[in-house]
């Protein structure tokens, strides 16, 4: 039925009815599309067009947001808090206006235009489709409303829904409104466009034509009521055309195609045209808006991300000299499985920013990669021939934070105390405009950042040089992986860094109870369980392997994305390569999504036969001691495995800790677990005299081994996040260690991961003694507190205290470490370290026994000396066997692992008799480690093993 008044109390008893406001007739239109061309050049990028006349709830109030959620595309749920005040509830009802007019005046709801019934569901469907959102029944707390059904609608008319206003209504038995929430839909948004839109080429995409150039532009908007393209001369300048996209009503992609004017001349060959969207579309809380944004799917863009480019990845402009041919290097055949990897973590603006050997114009950049002569390529070609494989690049993708015209660095030329605070405050003073960030905020997920580029504003040119960066890794026998994060966004809502969310709002992030975006991940959170922003994160990996040769990828924050979308994407990639592409990613465990509460994740405990590999924290916490929190007097006191844990404590350590060598042992163990790969099924006899596998050994509340196969772990013990571990060695190592122990105290950690089975994982200048003056988390931290000098003079350590904003709690403690002469290492010590390394490298790379594939293989051929109760915790051994193993090299290898200050003796009983002999490295001339050669010893008529203080030593039955 139809009824005409503004406002009306509900008791109608039909299946569902029809209300028509004064303020326009049912189906009515949003506002006018008057005005496009204008809104492209306009300076906002945001017009509100009709604002919403419903309240709104503040962050953190107890009224309701959105707290409806769809389950399906006709099924509803609302959980209610537990101590909600509100009357018992007659029936729910779904109000909608198209023109976005519904308001609330006291109990009285006003301006809808329909009005549809909800039909409370038990049935075992219902509940089906709940248990697959299990999260939303815990929004409730202890009550909570069953699920509501939507009934006597088409799919087109529920999809027209969508494109409008929508309020969930309580109502009581007088008919009046007793509760109201907006609604969150994506699931909704699954179940109506999904199917039919995960195949389309979205993006936009030139087209061969008989008549010049043409382009087709497909946007996934499906809320939207109108969607535009304004087109750009790549020159500059004001927009040149403006056209109509058409909705196809079962995808919710919008399309058109537009021949391109004539192009004036110049600097951009490759790009003839830039564009953005114009996109009409309902905002809760907001009203109708125009948003005037960017394409998720861009290729490149022009400066500082302002309009995305046309541009075709094919076009021979874009392929630096002898690109078709870039595997030839033979880099490529290096890895065959996620084990023979052994990877370097860099970032792009430190590799080079602080190189005097590279062109200043081309420092901090993509193009630094290809001076082949620089003291910064010399290395890595150094790192690759004794083994490094891959050079994983931070995030090269477009970044938010870095201004990619006119961004500065601060001017800092020396410091007249290691202590001083004037760096940090430079620092501080041009953060937001400075050419430094480690860029974990990205703002277009596909194309590469601008900052790296000779020219920011040529779409064209991050393009290339980006690809001759690869190319030039690639020549020097080093693959390129890649540091993505597809698990937040820099933004949400209607912020001018919000792509997403101005497009389809509320869809492509993760929403907490009330409709809020979570931001567990420091940021706002994206939900790619979503069908829609897997398939972003799905399409653009692609682009990165297929375009541009990535071969691997390291995943930020991994245990927030579902396990069986990175799965689609490891099968994906590798049918795109023709090859396995290696994926590893961090497997943390928190947040919102913890403890799989909305899917499976892919975490560390949850990975078991994916073949996807997540970082270990155990080795690592083990080696380095403490934890990433600690502050004060436990950065001192909590002594690792490899800086002096009982065996070498600090003062701190004596005061404030009584360890003893059960303690130690313990984290020896810890230690075993990481070189066995945190095999699961891998057992060895621990400190306390029990036979147990690595799952039956406790990390806190997890089990230490958790891998089905070594390659599903990444170990390492220094990465760009936290203090380097020099840094943290500053802190534990007693203040009166010598520069060159601790030096050595760094190789032993390096050894404790080059040993490992599963993925090897090296932080860069991590081979250098590199420093942070101390900084814990250097993520904006400018040139100052990350640089590394590829000529070994210097590690930057006591160049000041560390930025006030993560540090300043600490400037008490790091004030005497800082100001410690003995500290700071002296050009023979980054030398020996870097040369120990080169030579740890080597040895990895002599045998396959050190980067086994299977785990059945680690259980029969890795055995562990040393262990029980009466171990001598400060020494790991560790036997391999060779017999009949492909690419062994060598029947037997024994290696040890020295922690403590002073030499050690092992008595080996079982290893009496054999042909033990130095490794040929330690054997070499060129031996970074003299000692190995000098002092180290096997007696094979006692099986006992003599290693140097502070070293790594291996042995091999040739």
């Amino acid at each position: 039925m139809k009824l005409t008044a503004i406002g009306i109390r509900f008791g109608f008893s039909a299946a569902f009815a029809v209300l028509v406001s004064a303020a326009g007739a049912a189906g009515a239109a949003p506002p006018a599309s008057a005005g496009k061309l204008a809104a492209c050049n306009a300076l906002k990028s945001t017009q509100v067009l009709r604002a919403s006349l419903m309240p709104t709830a503040k962050p953190g109030s107890d009224k309701p947001q959105a707290r409806g959620i769809w389950l399906t595309d006709t099924l509803l749920q609302w959980p209610l808090p537990a101590a909600d005040p509100s009357g018992p509830v007659h029936r729910y009802v779904l109000a909608h206006s198209q023109r976005g007019g519904i308001s609330l005046r006291g109990n009285r709801i006003t301006g809808a235009e329909t009005i549809h019934a909800l039909a409370v569901d038990s049935s075992a469907a219902a509940s089906q489709a709940a248990a697959h959102a299990p999260w939303v029944a815990r929004f409730g707390g202890a009550t909570q409303t069953p699920a509501l059904r939507l009934s006597g609608l088409s799919a087109p008319q529920i999809r027209a829904l969508h494109q409008g206003q929508l309020v969930l209504l309580a109502i009581d038995s007088k008919g009046g409104v007793i509760r109201h929430t907006e609604t969150q839909t994506a699931r909704a948004l699954d179940a109506l466009h999904a199917k039919t839109a995960v195949g389309a080429a979205l993006g936009a995409n030139l087209l061969a034509t008989g008549q010049g150039s043409a382009a087709q532009f497909k946007l996934w908007a499906p809320t939207a009521s109108q969607v535009s393209v304004c087109l750009y001369p790549a020159s500059g300048g004001a927009a040149n055309g403006v056209h109509a996209l058409s909705r196809d009503r079962a995808s919710g992609v919008w399309a058109t195609s537009v021949k391109l004017p004539e192009s004036a001349t110049g600097a951009i060959p490759a790009v003839t045209h830039n564009y953005t969207y114009l996109v009409d579309v309902w905002v809760p809380g907001l009203g109708w808006v125009r948003n005037r944004v960017t394409d998720p799917y861009s290729l490149s863009l022009n400066a500082n991300s302002k309009r995305s480019a046309i541009i075709d990845l094919n076009d021979p402009r874009l392929a630096p000299k002898g690109w078709a041919q870039r595997n030839a290097s033979g880099a490529a055949d290096r890895v065959k499985a996620n084990t023979d990897m052994v990877i370097y973590e860099l970032h792009v603006r430190d590799f080079s920013a602080n190189d005097p050997s590279v062109p200043e114009a081309l420092r901090g950049k993509f193009g630094a990669f290809t001076q082949a002569q620089s003291n910064g390529m010399r290395h890595l070609k150094a790192l690759s021939d004794a083994g490094m494989t891959d050079v994983h690049l931070l995030p090269i993708f477009d970044i938010s934070s870095i201004p990619e015209q006119g961004c500065v660095s601060p001017g800092i030329s020396v410091v007249d105390s290691p202590t001083s605070t004037v760096p940090q405050a430079a620092v501080a003073a041009v953060r937001e405009k400075d050419c430094f960030n480690w860029g974990y905020d990205p703002l277009h997920y596909t194309a590469p950042e601008g900052s790296y580029a000779s020219l920011a504003d040529d779409p064209a040119a991050r393009i290339l040089e980006m690809r001759q960066m690869i190319m030039a890794i690639n020549a020097i026998g080093m693959r390129v992986g890649m540091d993505v994060v597809y698990n937040h966004t820099p933004a949400s809502g209607q912020d001018d860094k919000s792509v997403l969310d101005r497009i389809v709002p509320n869809y492509y992030q993760r929403l907490n109870a009330v409709g809020g975006v979570e931001t567990s991940t420091c940021c706002a959170n994206t939900a790619t369980e979503h069908a829609m922003m897997a398939k972003l994160m799905l399409d653009s990996a692609e682009v990165w392997v297929k375009h541009h040769g990535v071969q691997s990828f390291r995943f930020d924050l991994m245990g927030h994305q579902p396990r069986a979308v990175m799965e689609r994407l490891r099968d994906r990639l590798n049918r795109v390569a023709g090859r396995e592409v290696q994926l590893i990613g961090e497997g943390w465990n928190f947040g919102e999504v913890e403890n799989s509460a909305r899917f499976v994740q892919a975490s560390q405990l949850s990975l078991n036969g994916s073949g996807i590999g997540t970082f270990s924290d155990r080795t690592r916490d083990a080696v380095r001691g403490g934890g990433w929190s600690d502050n004060g007097e436990q950065l001192l006191a909590k002594q690792g495995w490899a800086n002096g844990l009982h065996v070498d404590p600090t003062t701190q350590a004596r005061a404030v800790l009584t360890t003893t060598a059960a303690d130690l042992a313990r984290s020896a163990d810890m230690v075993r677990v990481g070189l066995a790969g945190s095999l699961s099924g891998y057992a060895f006899t621990t400190h306390q005299g029990a036979t147990q596998t690595l799952a039956q050994i406790r990390y806190g509340d997890s089990p230490a081994g958790y891998a089905s196969q070594p390659g599903e772990v990444v170990n390492y013990v220094d990465n760009h996040d936290n203090p380097s571990l020099f840094d943290i060695n500053a802190f534990k190592l007693p203040a009166g260690t010598l520069p060159e122990d601790r030096a050595r105290a760094q190789v032993v950690g390096i050894a404790v991961t080059a040993l490992s089975q599963g993925v090897a994982y090296f932080h860069a200048g991590v081979e250098t003694l590199r420093s942070k003056s101390l900084d814990r988390n250097s993520y904006d931290s400018g040139d100052w507190f990350n640089r590394i000098d590829w000529t070994l003079n210097d590690n930057y350590f006591a160049t000041g205290l560390p930025p006030e904003q993560d540090n300043g709690n600490n400037w008490s403690v790091m004030r005497p470490v800082l100001a410690n002469p003995l500290i700071k290492p002296r050009p023979q010590d980054i030398r020996f370290t870097r040369d120990a390394t080169l030579d740890l490298l080597k040895i990895r790379a002599s045998s396959t026994l050190f980067r086994m594939k299977r785990a059945q293989d680690v259980t029969q051929r890795l055995q562990f000396h040393n262990t029980g109760p009466a171990q001598i915790g400060s020494v790991v051994v560790a036997e391999l066997d060779g017999q009949g193993f492909a690419g062994a090299n060598f029947a037997r290898i024994v290696y040890a692992i020295n922690a403590d200050p002073a030499p050690q003796r092992i008595s080996l009983p079982s290893l009496k008799g054999q042909p033990l002999v130095l490794h040929p490295v330690h054997r070499s001339a060129n031996a970074a480690d003299r000692r190995a050669a000098a002092t180290a010893q096997f007696d094979a008529a006692s099986g006992n093993l003599t290693v140097p203080a502070r070293s790594a030593v291996v042995w091999v039955q040739e």
